[in-house]
């Protein structure tokens, strides 16, 4: 007479023959958190959108409550009006804009970087007490530091000049400390000693071989600075007076303060602010392959 002795099952309540799992909360099933990202992203794109169709409106459409509407399209006349108006200082400010935030993020970046490099490489008396100083300077609002910049600027006398808004635009502390941080993580002192003992100076290491090692942070800081500067308002407010050195935001600034006298300038503005994005876009999207982790995995084994 044979015996079957049956054994207990050894998987876990709720999960019979260990083949299912406990479900997880809705909250973090894929289609929520994949519905949370789509609201996020239609949240994000919605100002553009409406700045989209906006701009192709004129200045009954955009008074009415009609611009989001498809028709009447007429951006092109818009580009016209825009271009016509004031002899063409929109592209005059459009062209500050440019120097201001691109030659002065390039050189900020640059300082930043080698600030960052020297933190990080060498060591000298009061190294760490000066870098407090650099992220007391993070804490700063830059706003105010507005009055004491213009009170400087006139004592050097160069108040509603091009070199007013620019030259503070070369000091950022938060880009010397994420220069700093980027060094320490792509930056191996093993390297670094390598070119020395190839007879390469200190200046030949950090252009040939730290910059380029630290590349990404590079980026990230001139980014950062760009925008940052191209969005600039209250310095050039605070130091300028001659229109023809505006930046864009504050060009867009003095026609809206006329909108209310002058509707005309409505479409202007608004057609104004969809070409003032461009360049950020077009940072953003041509930089974005430096963006990359590692480039220096496996340099040291």
């Amino acid at each position: 007479m044979t015996t079957t002795v049956t054994r207990p099952s050894t998987a876990p309540p709720g999960r019979p023959g260990g083949s299912s799992r406990p479900r997880r909360p809705w909250t973090l099933s894929r289609a929520a958190v994949n519905g949370t990202l789509v609201l996020a992203t239609v949240y994000t794109l919605w100002p553009l959108g409406w700045l989209l169709t906006a701009s192709a409106k004129n200045t009954a459409d955009l008074l009415g409550g009609n611009s989001l509407g498809t028709g009447n399209f007429r951006l092109g006349q818009n580009l016209h009006d825009l271009a016509a108006t004031g002899d063409g200082i929109y592209f005059r400010w459009y062209l500050n804009s440019l120097l201001y935030a691109g030659i002065g993020s390039l050189l900020c970046a640059l300082v930043c970087v080698a600030a960052g490099y020297a933190f990080h490489v060498y060591r000298f008396p009061g190294k760490e007490k000066l870098f407090g100083l650099v992220l007391l300077g993070v804490l700063v609002p830059t706003t105010a530091l507005a009055l004491p910049m213009y009170l400087l600027a006139s004592e050097l006398g160069i108040v509603n000049t091009f070199w007013a808004v620019f030259l503070p635009s070369l000091v950022n502390p938060f880009g010397v400390y994420l220069a700093r941080v980027f060094c320490a993580g792509y930056v191996p002192n093993e390297v670094l000693e390598a070119a020395r003992m190839d007879g390469a100076g200190e200046l030949r290491t950090f252009w040939s071989i730290g910059l380029r090692m630290v590349m990404p942070g590079f980026v990230t800081v001139l980014l950062f600075q760009f925008t940052a500067i191209w969005n600039n308002f209250f310095l050039p407010l605070v130091m300028l007076s001659d229109s023809t050195l505006f930046p864009v935001s504050l060009g867009l600034f003095s026609w809206n303060a006329q909108t209310k006298a002058f509707p005309e300038y409505y479409p202007l503005v608004i057609t104004g602010s969809l070409l003032a994005i461009v360049p950020l876009v077009l940072a953003f999207v041509l930089l974005q392959r430096h963006w990359k982790a590692g480039l220096t995995a496996g340099s040291v084994k």
